[in-house]
């Protein structure tokens, strides 16, 4: 099917959401069975112990929980503050928390303590940034002087009534909670599940699916299956194996069929322009390695370019670290999320 589609609906009991564009997956989404707090998650926290030589705090969150904060200057012991979970913990490790706590939904973002109004970069129509800036104005009129307001993107689009009940919920969310900082360890804002986060952060679709049978009608299945396997096919007829290992995700990158003088880098490029889809979908961060196909250095200038603008338009926080001695290219991309063939194993 041609156009974007966001289908809605479960797998494993579980509440899961895929983003098709054209008929291939862009984005999958599943609600993770670990008992984990998902990212997103405001908690009162309680600080426990400092981490000397670090500088970060160890935190109680509620019932067990345990949090890890950084630079957690200032900070005392037994001192409640309110922190968001920014991902997941590895196995035996505390949850990585901020306490930069944001209120977000699909066309707006309330930031306590970092005043101002901010309309999206990527909304270019001057008569359109004009019209939301007056919406956040009205809306964000009497609202203390520390709270400040991004309009998202997808506002671009959006109908007023509801970008400004979107700008009011949040509001009124964030000036709830951050007055609720005296008491004990507790969670007080869940984070976002599966079909939540697709709307909030998918924009608008030609089609929204969310009947009985969605993920049968649009290969939803199919493309799951997919997810799993090492190998993926890329353009070109190229292939490489995507397989994450304790310590890091290795990415082999080979050839196929192609036997010209310039297959390695067609390959690599392949690879680059998909890296991050592929990473996306399969949930997977962390330091990462790609063994490249062969090809000569003077064409290494043009596979970073391409794959600098891919990771640009991704969003994820990813640092492209550069060529080893040996010609593997290595990155570190933020963990916002399970790996999937984790959470599909569950």
């Amino acid at each position: 099917m041609k156009g974007s589609v966001v289908a809605l609906g479960e797998v494993n009991g579980r509440r899961a959401a895929a983003w098709m564009v054209d008929g291939k997956m862009q984005d999958f989404l599943i609600d993770p069975v670990v008992d984990a707090p998902a990212p997103g998650s405001v908690y009162r926290a309680i600080c426990d112990r400092p981490m000397k030589g670090q500088g970060g705090m160890m935190l109680r969150l509620s019932s067990g929980l345990t949090g890890y904060l950084r630079g957690a200057k200032g900070l005392a012991p037994g001192q409640a503050i309110l922190v968001m979970v920014t991902g997941f913990a590895d196995d035996g490790k505390a949850v990585p928390v901020t306490q930069r706590v944001l209120f977000k939904s699909k066309y707006a973002i309330v930031t306590p303590e970092a005043p101002g109004t901010n309309i999206s970069r990527a909304i270019r129509d001057e008569e359109r940034r004009v019209v939301l800036q007056e919406i956040a104005a009205a809306e964000m009129e009497d609202a203390p002087e520390t709270t400040g307001l991004i309009v998202r993107s997808v506002a671009a689009g959006g109908n007023a009534d509801d970008i400004a009940e979107d700008i009011a919920a949040m509001r009124a969310l964030s000036e709830a909670v951050m007055a609720d900082v005296e008491g004990v360890a507790e969670l007080l804002v869940e984070g976002a599940d599966a079909h939540e986060l697709a709307w909030r952060e998918w924009g608008i679709p030609d089609q929204l699916a969310d009947g009985e049978g969605a993920f049968d009608d649009h290969g939803v299945h199919e493309a799951i299956e997919d997810l799993i396997a090492a190998r993926v096919t890329l353009e070109g007829g190229a292939f490489a194996f995507i397989e994450p290992t304790r310590a890091l995700v290795a990415v082999d990158v080979n050839t196929g069929a192609d036997t010209s003088f310039a297959a390695g880098l067609k390959a690599n490029v392949a690879l680059a322009r998909d890296l991050p889809r592929l990473l996306r979908l399969r949930g997977l961060g962390g330091m990462i390695t790609v063994d490249l196909a062969p090809m000569a250095k003077k064409d290494r200038r043009q596979f970073e370019q391409v794959l600098k603008a891919a990771f640009k338009r991704d969003g994820t926080d990813t640092v492209l670290a550069g060529f080893t001695p040996l010609g593997c290219f290595e990155l570190q991309r933020k963990r916002d999320r399970l790996p999937v063939a984790r959470s599909l194993a569950e």
